[in-house]
């Protein structure tokens, strides 16, 4: 993930939660300091977001050495209860590469057939 965020006017469609939740999926030993450049937030607030996924029960931190890994659990329910029905892992196989979510042991969606 070299890219930084792109400027954007007004909202987005995905929470900084959801985004760095993706980050997290794409390099599971992401410094913070670089999720927050990716995400376009602080690093202050992504360490909130995720000790707050942490606390959730969505990731855990694993310590290497001077470094974090971390796990995602793609079984833990969304947070609204319009999407309670959902899991982390629905989001993630459709927000990561079909390799990406092969990776975390995800099914990713079909690809939509365009229409001629």
């Amino acid at each position: 993930m070299s890219s930084t965020a792109v400027e954007h006017a007004g909202w987005t469609f995905l929470s900084n939660h959801a985004h760095v939740l993706v980050c997290l999926a794409r390099d599971p030993d992401a410094r913070l300091r670089d999720v927050a450049e990716w995400v376009g937030i602080t690093e202050r607030a992504v360490h909130r977001i995720v000790t707050e996924l942490e606390d959730a029960g969505v990731i855990t931190r694993q310590r290497e050495g001077r470094r974090n890994h971390y796990e995602i659990d793609p079984t833990a329910s969304m947070r609204h209860p319009m999407e309670a029905e959902r899991t982390v892992g629905n989001l993630l196989a459709i927000l990561l590469e079909p390799a990406e979510a092969r990776r975390l042991g995800l099914r990713p969606p079909p690809r939509s057939r365009s229409r001629s």
